[in-house]
């Protein structure tokens, strides 16, 4: 019985440090997903804070060249300004660090055009 308190008590206690970290909540444009219009920015949400001075984001077309302008980091959100983007494929990478000191990054892709 001991034994399985103690295991309970290490699975809550892992799945809170689990919830410690700066996830990426939603984006625009959404992840994976296909734009019309080329956005001007894109603009990420983040599950907590962000430690502005260790927090970025890029912008990459399909050839790996950057098409961003640089990031600003405001509270939970990244804004990155871009280029005029013509249709095509495009790939974001982030890296952020949360104000509670827990690093995370990612990326995704989102298109531009039919």
């Amino acid at each position: 019985m001991r034994k399985l308190l103690f295991a309970f008590v290490g699975l809550l206690l892992a799945g809170a440090g689990a919830r410690a970290h700066a996830h990426l909540d939603r984006a625009s444009p959404p992840v994976g997903g296909t734009v019309r219009t080329a956005p001007r920015s894109v603009t990420l949400w983040f599950s907590q804070k962000l430690e502005p001075s260790f927090s970025s984001a890029q912008v990459t077309d399909a050839a790996g060249a950057r098409v961003d302008q640089g990031s600003r980091v405001s509270g939970t959100q990244i804004h990155v300004s871009v280029k005029a983007l013509p249709p095509g494929s495009y790939r974001v990478h982030w890296k952020v660090l949360s104000v509670d000191t827990h690093k995370t990054e990612g990326s995704f892709s989102f298109r531009v055009g039919q």
